[in-house]
């Protein structure tokens, strides 16, 4: 779903919410759900404030080190196959995954 919000004159929010194909799809819908999604960022307007939101089944890691510019130094767990593409995804397009940038509670329980 896309939402275009006017928020003064010239200004405007452009949101938008997705949800992944999950990590027991095949690899080539997961690359056809970043490419389908890649072409609907190229029709945003660059001066619009962007809210990528949404379940991107997508887990990061902490090589923040290699994507400095898209996340923070809070990333959690081992990078998967979403993760990578939405890492490339973000830094195609000058984005950040917010939730690495200031440290989370760690929920998992420990046996």
């Amino acid at each position: 779903m896309t939402m275009r919000l006017p928020l003064s004159k010239d200004n405007f929010a452009t949101i938008i919410s997705v949800y992944a194909s999950t990590m027991t799809n095949p690899d080539e819908n997961k690359e056809a759900f970043y490419s389908q999604l890649a072409s609907v960022l190229s029709g945003i307007h660059r001066t619009d404030k962007l809210l990528l939101i949404g379940d991107f089944n997508a887990m990061i890691g902490r090589e923040n080190h290699k994507w400095a510019l898209v996340m923070g130094k809070h990333g959690i767990t081992k990078c998967n196959s979403n993760g990578e593409l939405l890492l490339a995804l973000c830094s195609e397009f000058e984005l950040t995954v917010t939730n690495t940038m200031s440290k989370q509670k760690d929920e998992r329980k420990t046996t």
